[in-house]
């Protein structure tokens, strides 16, 4: 390396020291930092059993990379309710694209699934002498993590473990960066084993069938992808479409299908709908958005996360209540998937993964799932009260206390919750679903849609099995309405809003002038990043 590129570098990463000792920002050994004189991983499948657990750490969350795909769109918000859920507006700028540089939603997903993506590519490495299973494994993980960072912020880091240290690391941009993640991708599918669907246990790892869902989700998007720094929208090729119906068909080959009994596939027992699943804790998803009464278990829920009214009202049924009776018969013409709210909770029967209250009830069992609007009960069929004393009746409108539209000054009651995961089965579980056939069943209907196929059939086949009616024809607001209604807060919103053309569209309380701001379709590259590594540019706009 030439000595002004070495002071350079030097440099930087004394401006880093100075500007990190003067913002409290904390530089983590991501992508741009690497252990001195790396000769190679001692235990390689130790790390990769790591980098499991550091994966789902990360998904698990209900902040950073969950925040940045859901909160971030129509699916989710986080009212302030009195002194709850402040957070010096972290929430509230998330969801009015009004985010900053310095957002801590922002710079630590970046770091981490750089972390993740070098922690693979140490793994990688021959001195490490990984097995073929560690090395599947690592491919499958490093195409996640790029893919990942890809997708928020468009340009990806990435070292080379094989150089000394001190060089800076390259990075990969569009096209560039879509090749290196798919030829991990199909590394990955030589070597990772093929899993049959219901197989359980085995699925909380990379399998053949993981890795071709991936990979039919990066051709899916790559004309986004390929252009996410050039200002053009692009369009999709047809032979990455026909790849993709390839991918689905041969997961599909492995027993992989949609199936009835909707909720029952976020519970632990196995099922044919889960492709790859994670040892993240579920409770975020659970207590979040429950109030402080609405159970007992886990000592009451968080009273933040709720959902828009619009996205409730993409479901079927009444749009004023939501009600079940005690199996979960709808009782207001809803859709399976919108779910709904009980009056009382069922008697204890030793049903898997419950367990039994003081008064003979399964414990959690009041709680109803997917989204819950209007009176809430406690198990012996009273009313559930907020804190003040006042019935506790979840509502469609986020308003203050003057009855003005605001997301400051709620009181406990604003805003449908929704609850995919339930405390009835457990409210601390370690299963989490990431990757499932009904979203490679869309995405195939997707791919049939954008060659010019109909595939208005293979959506009714899913709508069938989730008591929704037929549609009489399927185009592309159709089929972004129904992955929505299917795949609520697992992750997707964001990616299948910006792939639609939905993502910069105005929704209740996205900041005025952030509507239709192309700046918003990518996060801005942390300015410690920045400053670490000269070959990162800022995205436009910030």
């Amino acid at each position: 390396m030439k000595r002004d590129q070495i002071n350079i570098y030097l440099l930087t990463l004394l401006s880093v020291i100075g500007f990190s000792s003067c913002t409290n920002l904390e530089i983590e050994e991501t992508d741009s930092f690497i252990d001195e004189g790396f000769q190679g991983l001692a235990n390689s499948s130790s790390a990769v059993t790591q980098m499991y657990g550091d994966v789902s750490g990360h998904l698990g969350d209900q902040a950073n990379i969950y925040a940045l795909r859901e909160v971030t769109t129509d699916a989710l918000l986080i009212p302030t309710r009195g002194a709850d859920w402040g957070d010096n507006g972290r929430w509230r700028k998330l969801h009015q694209h009004e985010w900053g540089l310095e957002e801590v939603d922002i710079i630590t997903p970046f770091d981490n699934w750089n972390a993740r993506q070098l922690q693979a590519s140490q793994i990688l490495d021959s001195r490490s002498g990984p097995s073929a299973a560690d090395a599947a494994d690592a491919h499958f993980i490093r195409a996640y993590a790029m893919w990942s960072i890809l997708d928020l912020y468009g340009q990806v880091p990435f070292r080379d473990t094989q150089l000394p240290s001190i060089a800076i690391p390259e990075v990969l941009t569009g096209a560039e960066a879509v090749d290196f993640i798919l030829a991990d991708l199909d590394a990955a599918i030589a070597g990772l084993p093929t899993e049959t669907a219901g197989s359980g246990e085995s699925l909380k790892r990379g399998s053949k069938a993981a890795a071709r869902f991936l990979k039919a989700k990066v051709l899916l998007n790559r004309h986004i992808y390929d252009n996410q720094l050039t200002g053009s929208s692009g369009s999709p090729d047809a032979a990455n479409m026909t790849q993709v119906i390839s991918l689905v068909d041969e997961i599909t080959a492995d027993g992989f299908a949609i199936e009835s009994g909707y909720f029952d596939i976020f519970k632990t027992s196995p099922d044919n709908e889960t492709i790859w699943w994670t040892e993240s804790g579920v409770g975020n998803r659970i207590f979040n958005g429950l109030h402080y009464n609405s159970t007992s278990i886990g000592g009451g829920g968080w009273n933040g996360f709720s959902t828009l009214a619009e996205y409730f009202d993409l479901f079927e049924g009444d749009s004023d209540n939501n009600r079940v009776e005690l199996d979960l018969t709808p009782l207001d013409s809803q859709e399976e998937r919108r779910g709904g709210v009980p009056n009382e909770g069922l008697p204890f029967t030793d049903r898997d993964g419950t367990t039994e209250t003081d008064g003979g009830f399964e414990d959690g069992s009041n709680v109803g799932f997917g989204f819950l609007l209007g009176q809430q009960y406690d198990l012996d069929g009273s009313q559930l009260q907020d804190r003040q004393g006042a019935p506790l009746v979840f509502s469609r409108d986020f308003v203050d206390g003057e009855g003005a539209a605001s997301l400051i000054n709620n009181d406990e009651k604003t805003g449908i919750r929704v609850m995919k995961y339930n405390p009835r089965f457990g409210g601390f579980t370690n299963h989490s679903v990431q990757f499932r056939y009904a979203d490679a069943h869309l995405m195939k209907a997707e791919a049939i849609l954008r060659t010019g196929g109909d595939p208005t059939s293979m959506v009714n086949d899913l709508r069938t099995l989730r008591g929704a009616s037929p549609l009489g024809s399927v185009g592309e607001s159709e089929l972004l309405e129904e992955r929505a209604r299917e795949l609520f807060v697992e992750g997707w919103r964001r990616n299948d809003m910006i792939r639609f053309g939905q993502y910069l569209r105005d929704w209740e309380f996205k900041g005025s002038s952030e509507i239709n701001n192309d700046t918003r379709l990518l996060f801005p590259i942390p300015l410690p990043q920045l400053l670490a590594n000269p070959n990162l540019v800022q995205n436009p706009g910030y």
